[in-house]
């Protein structure tokens, strides 16, 4: 390690040492200690606001879909590889793989009639789906099917595969909390079943059947748990919930986040909390021609558009998008989202994980 003190004084830090021998050797020290003083890193361990690795990107997903299925043509879903998902490589975090420091997120692809073997890991994931079906994702031998629209949860240390009925191909995405998990040395892995432990293709889940009815918790519930028991989150219920929101805008209730934007936030019925520890989920629905306000936000976020046309500003560089587009908001970025016709889009964010360690934080262009 070595250690420019005479590049670390400032004028506006006079405090710093006068360069010399003994302090040159007091710095040989240091280095030979494995040891760093604080006085020249301040401004890299403590900046005024965050400065992330991570930069705004946008990912096409015309071409996602051209990879994967290509990638469908070429490479085996089974044992090695285990999914055929290709992750979301955001160009600052080179080299690794993760869309954020906290967050990945990837485009799977299922060919027709293939099976995607069961595994387990200590990292907590979902998928949503922007178009097709055909395929059931088994989650604890629970079969959960898959459609467009629809919010699937798998979360951490449950089995789970996928198979597909149909002929076709399925593409979807993945988030997960990866990047996280890895850099704490918090991972765990697990083999499973070779297939999937139930193959059946219910119209809807077990897991529905018990929690997915408003208002009410089943009586043999144990209690509040870190993740939802709801395997699936359907594309019925949100957009009903959206389309309410706007109606009463328009009677002039107050239901928005901002005039012409309506927004839900997927909940644990448990406990009202995300249905992930680590990684929240929402939905954003905004009229034709409704621009959000600019703001910057503690934490990091990756979007999909799954429905419209419409912008995102990301660092004052506007990005025009499209359905299916993904793109990725670092932490402290500003971004704002215009809305050229009708614009839905899903959201998830490592927000859990900045409100639970007290550092949340969110500025509004022109408040203070």
């Amino acid at each position: 390690m070595t250690i420019d003190h005479t590049a670390a004084r400032t004028v506006a830090d006079p405090s710093l040492p006068e360069p010399s021998a003994e302090l040159d050797r007091l710095y040989a020290d240091f280095a030979r200690n494995s040891t760093a003083p604080l006085w020249t890193q301040t401004n890299d361990l403590m900046p005024f606001t965050p400065k992330p690795s991570a930069i705004p990107f946008v990912w096409r997903w015309t071409e996602l879909l051209d990879i994967a299925r290509r990638s469908g043509d070429l490479v085996p879903v089974g044992r090695g590889g285990e999914r055929r998902a290709i992750g979301l490589a955001n160009p600052g975090l080179a080299p690794t793989a993760y869309a954020t420091p906290t967050l990945w997120c990837a485009i799977q692809w299922l060919g027709g009639h293939e099976t995607a073997p069961e595994h387990r890991h200590a990292q907590n994931a979902f998928r949503f789906v922007v178009e097709g079906e055909g395929v059931w994702t088994v989650v604890n031998g629970d079969p959960v099917a898959m459609r467009r629209g629809d919010l699937l949860l798998t979360p951490g240390w449950h089995f789970h595969g996928h198979h597909n009925d149909t002929a076709e191909p399925m593409a979807w995405i993945d988030g997960l909390d990866v990047p996280f998990a890895h850099d704490m040395d918090f991972g765990f892995f697990e083999f499973g079943s070779e297939r999937v432990t139930d193959e059946a293709s219910p119209a809807i889940s077990r897991g529905e059947r018990l929690w997915a009815h408003p208002g009410v918790t089943p009586l043999s519930s144990r209690g509040s748990s870190p993740s939802t028991p709801l395997g699936a989150y359907r594309w019925e219920a949100t957009d009903a919930a959206l389309r309410a929101q706007l109606e009463l805008e328009d009677e002039g209730h107050p239901a928005t986040v901002e005039q012409g934007h309506a927004a839900i936030k997927y909940t644990n019925p448990t406990n009202g909390g995300d249905v992930l520890p680590t990684i929240r989920c929402e939905f954003h629905r905004l009229r034709e021609g409704t621009a959000t306000a600019p703001r910057h936000e503690v934490g990091s976020s990756i979007w999909q558009v799954f429905e419209g046309r419409g912008a995102v500003v990301l660092d004052g560089e506007r990005h025009v998008l499209q359905k299916g587009d993904l793109f990725v908001v670092p932490s402290w970025v500003p971004w704002s989202l215009e809305a050229e016709t009708s614009f839905d889009l899903f959201r998830f964010s490592d927000a859990p994980i900045v409100e639970k360690l007290n550092f949340a934080r969110t500025f509004l262009s022109g408040t203070r």
